[in-house]
C-alpha cells in the first residue's frame, strides 16, 4: 500500500505524504507556476512529468531519485509537415498542427525502458530508452481515417488513454478524443479500429454506431484480468469483457452516466468507480452535490458514496486523470478542478479531504 501521492495540477506538481498518524500532509512542490498535464511515477523513484508551457511548448522533465533533483529530458516532437500534405479537422475545418499541444497520457511499456505518450494532437509516441527520446508511431499517425478524428473539449483530437497488456507487451489499446478504440497487436506495426456496442447522441441516429465517432473520455482495464475493460464514454458507462473489441452500456446508473474519470480494482474486474457530473454546458455535479459511483458486481448495480465528501454546494469536477486506485485496491484518491483532493482507506466508502487549497487537479497518481 502507498503512502505517496503525486498531484500535478495547474500551477505545478505536488507529493502528498502520509504521515505516521495516519494524515496527508501537502507536501512542497515542484515547477511552481507551471501547469504539469500529466505525470508518471514508477518503481524505484522514477518519475516523469510533462509540462504545459503554451507558447514556450511542451517540456518533459525526469528524477531518478524521488523527486530530489530533475533533469529536462527530450519531449515528443513531431516531424515537418509536407507542404503537400491536407490534414484538417473535418469539424472545423481548421488545420491540425503537427506541433504537441499537449502531452495528455504517459504509461509504462512491458518490456525495461518502455513508455508510451498520447498528445494532442492525436499522436502516440513510443520510448525504449525511458524516455530519454521518442518515436512518433508513423502507423497510427498515417492511418488515413486519423485525419477523420475530430476535436472534443480541446480543439485538436487526442489521445488519453494508454492500456498497454501485462501478458503481452505487444497488445496495446489506445482511446481518443474524438477518434474511438484502436488496438495494436504488433507493438504498433499496425492498427485496428474496434468498438462494436459503444453508441453516441451527438451524431445522427443512423451514424451513433460507428466506432470512429466515439468520444471515449476513459479508459481502464483490470490488472490481473486485461480483457475486463471499463469506459467513461461522453455519454455512458460501457463494459468490455474481450479486451474492449464489443461493448456493453449500462444504463441503470444513479445520478448520472456522464463523467470524466473510471477506477478500476486492480484484481477484481469487477469493481469499478465513477464520479457523474451534468454533461456539456454545465459539467459540474448533478444538483451541485459531489459523489463517487461504485459498482461490485460488474455493472448490474451501483453504489453512491458520499460519506466525507461535501455536504454543502460543491462544483468540483474529476477530469479523465484524476481519480487512481492503489495497487492494493482498498485505498483511492481524487481531485478535482477547485483544487480539492480527497483519499479513501476503504475503497470509496468513506473520504477524507487533504487539502481544499491545491490549484485545479489535472492528474493524481500514486507511487510505487
Amino acid at each position: 500500500m502507498s503512502d505517496r501521492l503525486l498531484v500535478s495540477t495547474k500551477k505545478g506538481l505536488f507529493r502528498i505524504e502520509r504521515n505516521g498518524a495516519g494524515h496527508w500532509e501537502v507536501g512542497p512542490g515542484w515547477f511552481l507556476g507551471d501547469p504539469v498535464s500529466v505525470v508518471l511515477a514508477r518503481p524505484g523513484g522514477d518519475i516523469l512529468a510533462a509540462a504545459d508551457l503554451g507558447h514556450f511548448g511542451t517540456k518533459m522533465h525526469k528524477s531518478a531519485d524521488g523527486g530530489a533533483t530533475w533533469t529536462e529530458a527530450e519531449s515528443p516532437t513531431y516531424p515537418p509537415k509536407p507542404e503537400d500534405v491536407e490534414d484538417k479537422d473535418p469539424m472545423r475545418g481548421v488545420e491540425i498542427p503537427w506541433t504537441t499541444k499537449l502531452v495528455w497520457s504517459l504509461e509504462p511499456g512491458g518490456n525495461d525502458g518502455e513508455l508510451w505518450c498520447g498528445t494532442i494532437p492525436g499522436g502516440l509516441f513510443h520510448s525504449t530508452d525511458d524516455g530519454e527520446s521518442w518515436a512518433l508511431v508513423r502507423s497510427l499517425w498515417d492511418e488515413p481515417r486519423r485525419k477523420e478524428w475530430m476535436g472534443g473539449g480541446y480543439d485538436h483530437a487526442g489521445i488519453h488513454s494508454i492500456l498497454v497488456d501485462p501478458n503481452d507487451a505487444r497488445r496495446v489499446t489506445v482511446g481518443v478524443s474524438v477518434g474511438g478504440v484502436w488496438t495494436t497487436h504488433d507493438a504498433g506495426e499496425s492498427w485496428e479500429l474496434i468498438g462494436e456496442g459503444l453508441r453516441n447522441d451527438y451524431m445522427p441516429p443512423d451514424q451513433a454506431g460507428d466506432p470512429l465517432s466515439q468520444d471515449a473520455h476513459r479508459i481502464k482495464h483490470c490488472a490481473a484480468h486485461p480483457a475486463r475493460q471499463w469506459m467513461q464514454h461522453h455519454n455512458g458507462i460501457f463494459v468490455s469483457d474481450d479486451a474492449g473489441r464489443h461493448w456493453r452500456e449500462l444504463t441503470d446508473v444513479p445520478r448520472s452516466v456522464f463523467g470524466f474519470a473510471v477506477a478500476v480494482h486492480p484484481t477484481d474486474p469487477d469493481t469499478a468507480w465513477f464520479v457523474p457530473a451534468v454533461k456539456d454546458e454545465q459539467r459540474i455535479p448533478v444538483d451541485a452535490h459531489l459523489v463517487v459511483n461504485r459498482t461490485r458486481d460488474g455493472g448490474r448495480t451501483f453504489e453512491v458514496l458520499d460519506e466525507g465528501l461535501p455536504e454543502e454546494r460543491a462544483y468540483d469536477l474529476v477530469y479523465r486523470h484524476g481519480l487512481d486506485i492503489d495497487d492494493d485496491g482498498e485505498r483511492l484518491a481524487f481531485g478535482s478542478t477547485t483544487g480539492s483532493l480527497w483519499v479513501s482507506e476503504d475503497q470509496g466508502e468513506s473520504w477524507q479531504c487533504v487539502s481544499r487549497h491545491l490549484p485545479p487537479i489535472l492528474c493524481v497518481r500514486f507511487e510505487p
